[in-house]
């Protein structure tokens, strides 16, 4: 079975165009939790554009309080993540190559100095008991990087497959991504996968792939404007247990 972590990103970015504290962050994670997803992720940029400094500390004891939850902290470990992690020890913390300001991740580290550049902060993952994950392209040399500068696991980024399905050509898209992840595993690597995976698309990406985990806010928050957010963590949880 494929874990579900809901990024809750989303959910704080509709928060902050208001100056209400509508909706709820910790409320709606909790509806999250109590739907049975097997996790939380949340991505707090240096803008504050939706995550802010102030809900790391309330979502990590929020999720201490699900023995079958998992606490996810991604972005940057060159601006403001490695500060966050140290402070509030999550399960996992995930290393995103995206620039201040840049809308949403693009793309994963490169092999080379890109790379390399993270392998002495993926060391104090280690040594704090943290299990890293280290978000790549579906490319081979980028797997085998990643090992040599010690993740625990990668995190494909999956937007060419999800681009490749909705214009209904994804098979050689989703063939990469098979090769990849076989990769990894070969080399004692963890598998994550995550960005503009939906109801529609995550089931072939799952036959396919079967990664360890998912991470998925954007569709999961879009579904929920129709289906409501219990009802929406449910169908995808379903989707992961393969039902």
């Amino acid at each position: 079975m494929t874990h579900f972590s809901c990024n809750v990103n989303r959910i704080a970015l509709l928060r902050n165009s208001r100056t209400n504290g509508l909706p709820n962050l910790l409320d709606c994670a909790r509806i999250i939790l109590d739907a049975g997803a097997h996790g939380i992720t949340i991505h707090p940029r240096p803008d504050e554009r939706h995550i802010k400094t102030a809900d790391v500390a309330p979502l990590a004891a929020l999720v201490k309080g699900y023995s079958h939850a998992e606490f996810n902290l991604e972005g940057n470990p060159h601006h403001n993540l490695m500060p966050l992690v140290k402070a509030h020890r999550p399960q996992q913390a995930t290393f995103v190559p995206d620039a201040e300001g840049q809308a949403t991740s693009d793309h994963g580290f490169a092999p080379g100095t890109e790379m390399q550049a993270v392998r002495a902060l993926l060391a104090q993952l280690r040594a704090l008991g943290i299990r890293s994950s280290v978000f790549v392209d579906a490319d081979l040399q980028a797997v085998e990087a990643a090992k040599h500068a010690g993740a625990d696991r990668i995190e494909l980024y999956t937007e060419p497959y999800a681009e490749g399905f909705a214009r209904g050509d994804y098979k050689n898209v989703l063939a990469q991504f098979t090769s990849a992840a076989s990769a990894a595993r070969a080399l004692g690597l963890g598998v994550n996968a995550g960005h503009d995976l939906n109801q529609r698309n995550l089931p072939y990406f799952l036959d396919a792939v079967q990664p360890d985990e998912v991470s998925i806010g954007h569709a999961v928050i879009a579904d929920s404007v129709t289906l409501g957010l219990e009802k929406t963590v449910k169908a995808y949880l379903a989707i992961c247990s393969g039902k």
